[in-house]
């Protein structure tokens, strides 16, 4: 069915979970009414600046704040030492074996990276902290920089005790992969160079920390603000019980914000120190040189086929960076990209390893998707390249390879397990919605015309949802309902689909429902929304809750539902895997090597979908970022370790006339992953696009012997590929 369609009668009919409904959170957003961090300044309140290295890599010699301390209005100068004594950030332990970074949360002996912090200023106002923080004067003795994965791999040890600049590690075998390869009729090869990405969300990052009375409340934009709570906790060495965090409406996160900064716990600290209110906003430039980015990861893989076109051995290595400091899910986008091969495919015999290393830029961790779409890249072009080899049809290619529906649940050969899902079947509906056979004869013809013009397939899994969350639902006067949820929103529409949960389920309008969260005061622990988990498992913590609540009001017989409440933790029994396929037809202007998608037919598997306009949203939301690492995005470090592109002049991000139509339609799949039956959508868009995108580009460059290209496919590169094989040499 295509998202957001279902008649208004239907809603009074069928209840609200499903529906199509507007969401009552953009009311004050767009009226200009929203609130957020940056907003925020309580009474008394003092204001923070960092001072930060210029430095790619050196050994602190002097650091002098003479000069920033005499000013007036100045409060409060923070440096390494002074903070020495905290623990280091912690890191979230999915790879086995991961190195700790033990990373200063201010710098001491050693900077690591350009805009690493080394100072924090307070001062009465925001201009007097910036002048102070630009006072500082840093001499560093500069040592050579890394700043690529090829270059940690063989340099020197970057990191004080470390032998090599291997942070970790991880091998999934199954099979003799060697042998199914030697034996296999064709062997394919992909290499896929991932450009580093910045977030860029709307917001830049800010924090409002007050440490009034010897307890703290920060005002944290952050995707998991209970961790974050427990984080500070630990970190500052306080009990949790006196950290409150809040999560004001947030701009943006994609990621970048699951994680404390070094940042957030300078300034809180200052704040306990000063006991009041400091206040940080983060310009553009220190988001760009210092919050986490995304991708970055080196790919190469082969695949061997039988003769009759089927997929024997997968071998993979796959090397991603870290920057100089670890995020807390800072192995996350390695451990995805591995466990997620071979993807919708079957294949007996794998051997893959990820591999993530330190290099002298800013920490490099989860983005979305992290790590879901550089294992769509690695199978997609895998398929491609073996059906070049095959003399088959790519969409063929797929057919013959794809888990069966009643092969479910599948078993993957690193360990996974497929609930769910008809992946030959969304492979199918997508080539009937776009006529794949009119769209090959239409190629063809365009192609004898002189026209540079390829069709992108990519047929993808993702996984969406484990662990727990919880839901409290109270009675309010008037009939009403308090949710309160366990996770967080950064923009995904929680307020409405969450409510549309708990009034579906209790059978009430959904007008009567009243959602909140992301306040570690008011609302129950829980993890957050990172990982697609929002609906699958936070909306099933919600759906229990409302059943409970339905009984208790069935049990109470009378109109008295006033104080009544009822509150779940809800914990996955498994993971739900979502999945999808997209269709790319892109050309290639031939004399200015400008790409052009021209159609895009999108048919996604989300399971339960509980409001299709937020989740077109969502589809719509993650396809532009897709299509930003596909063709323009890109952080580049010269080789000295500065960064080239450190504003939003130098970084290029993509506009609505970048944006293609998009032909989107849902075909679910049931799933007993979760008690609401969802699958996760909100990376599915920057799952979709990259693969889909660059197999239409090599299947354009495909006539002129370009077989193999990274990303971003910028004009420059779709230019010199019309023009140049892939030695170089001029055609």
């Amino acid at each position: 069915m295509p998202f957001g369609e279902r008649p208004a009668d239907a809603v009074a009919a069928e209840g609200p979970i499903g529906a199509p409904l507007r969401r009552v959170e953009d009311d004050a957003l767009v009226r200009g009414a929203g609130r957020y961090a940056g907003d925020l300044a309580p009474e008394r309140c003092l204001h923070a600046a960092f001072a930060r290295s210029p430095y790619a890599r050196a050994r602190v010699r002097a650091l002098d704040t003479s000069a920033a301390e005499r000013m007036p209005g100045v409060r409060l100068v923070l440096t390494g030492p002074m903070l020495a004594h905290l623990p280091p950030l912690p890191v979230n332990p999915v790879v086995e074996g991961i190195r700790p970074f033990a990373s200063p949360v201010l710098a001491v002996d050693r900077v690591n990276h350009v805009g690493a912090p080394v100072a924090l200023v307070i001062a009465d106002d925001a201009a007097t902290a910036r002048d102070a923080a630009e006072a500082i004067w840093l001499d560093g003795e500069p040592l050579d920089p890394c700043v690529d994965v090829a270059e940690a791999r063989r340099g020197e040890p970057l990191l004080a005790g470390w032998p090599d600049n291997l942070a970790f590690e991880k091998r999934w075998r199954h099979g003799d992969c060697a042998a199914a390869m030697a034996g296999a009729h064709r062997s394919v090869e992909a290499r896929i160079a991932c450009a580093r990405v910045a977030a860029v969300p709307i917001e830049p990052r800010a924090l409002v920390a007050d440490g009034s009375g010897g307890r703290l409340t920060v005002w944290i934009p952050n995707q998991s603000p209970h961790r974050a709570r427990a984080h500070l906790a630990q970190l500052l060495g306080l009990p949790v019980e006196s950290v409150r965090t809040i999560a004001p409406d947030v701009g943006g996160a994609f990621g970048s914000r699951a994680s404390v900064y070094p940042e957030d716990v300078a300034v809180a600290f200052a704040a306990l120190r000063l006991g009041q209110p400091v206040r940080w906003v983060a310009t553009r430039n220190e988001d760009f040189i210092a919050a986490s980015h995304g991708r970055g990861g080196e790919l190469r893989a082969q695949a061997g086929f039988d003769a009759e076109g089927r997929l024997c051995a997968l071998a993979a290595d796959l090397d991603f960076p870290l920057g100089a400091w670890a995020t807390f899910s800072a192995a996350v986008p390695a451990m995805n990209a591995g466990r997620i091969l071979p993807g919708p495919y079957r294949v007996e015999a794998v051997d893959i390893t990820a591999r993530g290393y330190v290099t002298n830029t800013a920490p490099v961790g989860i983005y979305r998707g992290a790590g879901r779409p550089e294992a769509a890249l690695v199978m997609e072009r895998l398929m491609d390249e073996g059906a070049r080899a095959l003399g088959l049809d790519p969409a063929e290619i797929r057919r013959r390879n794809v888990v069966p529906a009643s092969a479910m649940p599948h078993r993957t050969p690193t360990g996974q397990t497929l609930d769910s899902g008809d992946y030959a079947g969304l492979l199918a509906r997508a080539l009937e919605r776009a006529d794949y056979p009119a769209l090959r004869r239409e190629q063809a013809r365009r192609r004898d015309a002189g026209e540079a013009i390829g069709v992108g397939i990519n047929l993808y899994v993702e996984p969406c949802g484990s662990g727990f969350e919880s839901a409290r639902i109270t009675t309010l006067p008037g009939g009403r309902f308090l949710v309160a949820s366990g996770s967080s929103a950064q923009g995904q529409g929680h307020r409405t689909a969450f409510a549309q949960i708990a009034a579906g389920v209790i059978g009430v309008p959904v007008e009567r429902v009243e959602v909140v969260e992301g306040d570690s005061a008011t609302a129950p622990p829980g993890v957050g929304a990172v990982a697609s988990r929002s609906m699958a498992i936070g909306g099933s913590a919600v759906k229990l809750a409302a059943e409970a609540m339905r009984a208790k009001l069935a049990e109470r017989g009378s109109d008295d539902r006033e104080g009544l409440a009822t509150e779940e933790v809800y914990t996955a029994p498994s993971e739900a895997w979502s999945a999808g396929c997209c269709l790319v037809v892109m050309a290639i202007d031939r004399d200015t090597g400008t790409p052009a998608l021209e159609r895009v037919v999108w048919v996604d598997d989300a399971g339960v979908v509980v409001n299709p306009l937020c989740a077109e949203g969502q589809l719509t939301g993650g396809f532009a970022q897709g299509l930003g690492t596909a063709l323009m995005e890109r952080i580049h470090y010269d080789a000295g370790g500065q960064i080239l592109t450190g504003t939003l002049v130098d970084y290029a991000l993509p506009r609505a006339a970048d944006m293609p139509a998009l032909t989107l339609e849902s075909l679910p799949s049931e799933t007993s992953a979760n008690a609401l039956g969802a699958k996760g959508i909100g990376e599915s868009g920057s799952i979709a696009a990259p693969a889909a995108i660059l197999n239409a580009a090599l299947d354009a460059l495909a006539p002129y012997g370009t077989h193999q290209l990274g990303l971003p496919l910028t004009r420059e590169v779709l230019w010199r590929a019309l023009r140049t094989d892939e030695g170089g040499n001029q055609r």
